[in-house]
C-alpha cells in the first residue's frame, strides 16, 4: 500500500486523485515513479514519466481550475512497454498547447518538454474539466477524434 492507498505495481492502470496545491506535484512525481518501478517499467520511461507527470501536474494548478471535488486526477496505465499518463483538472480558460519557443522567457516550457519526451500526446475537453494524455515508450492505445 502507499500514501493513496493503492497497491503499488498491482494491475494495469492506477489512478489517483490529489489535493488542488502545490506539494501534490511531489507527492504524484513519487507515487507514479515508485509504481513504474514496482512494474519493471524500464528507467528511460520512468524517467521520463517523472518529468512529464510533474510538467502536467504544475500546468493544471498555474492554468486549470480543480476539479469539482477540489482535486486533480492522475491516471496511469501499462502495456509494455508504452505508458500512458492522463492528468485531468476542471478546464481553464483555453486549450493546453505549447508555448511559442522563447529565449528569455521565464516559463511556458512545459508543454513543449512533455511534446519532445513523447511518442504522442493529445487534450481532451469536455464539459467537466480538461485532460492532458501521454504515450511513453511507444504508441498510445487510444484514438484520438
Amino acid at each position: 500500500m502507499d500514501d493513496f492507498g493503492g497497491e503499488v505495481g498491482v494491475g494495469q492502470t492506477r489512478t489517483i486523485r490529489v489535493p488542488w496545491d502545490a506539494a501534490s506535484v511531489t507527492k504524484v512525481r513519487r507515487a507514479v515513479v515508485t509504481d513504474l518501478r514496482a512494474r519493471g517499467v524500464g528507467a528511460e520511461v520512468v524517467d521520463e514519466a517523472e518529468i512529464v507527470v510533474s510538467e502536467l501536474v504544475a500546468n493544471a494548478l498555474r492554468h486549470a481550475k480543480p476539479l469539482g471535488d477540489g482535486a486533480v486526477r492522475v491516471h496511469w496505465k501499462v502495456k509494455d512497454p508504452v505508458v500512458e499518463v492522463e492528468v485531468t483538472d476542471g478546464g481553464g480558460p483555453t486549450s493546453p498547447r505549447p508555448a511559442p519557443p522563447s529565449v528569455w522567457g521565464q516559463a511556458g516550457r512545459g508543454l513543449r518538454i512533455v511534446r519532445s519526451l513523447a511518442h504522442e500526446w493529445g487534450v481532451q475537453d469536455e464539459r467537466s474539466g480538461c485532460t492532458v494524455w501521454v504515450a511513453l515508450g511507444g504508441p498510445s492505445r487510444r484514438r484520438t477524434g
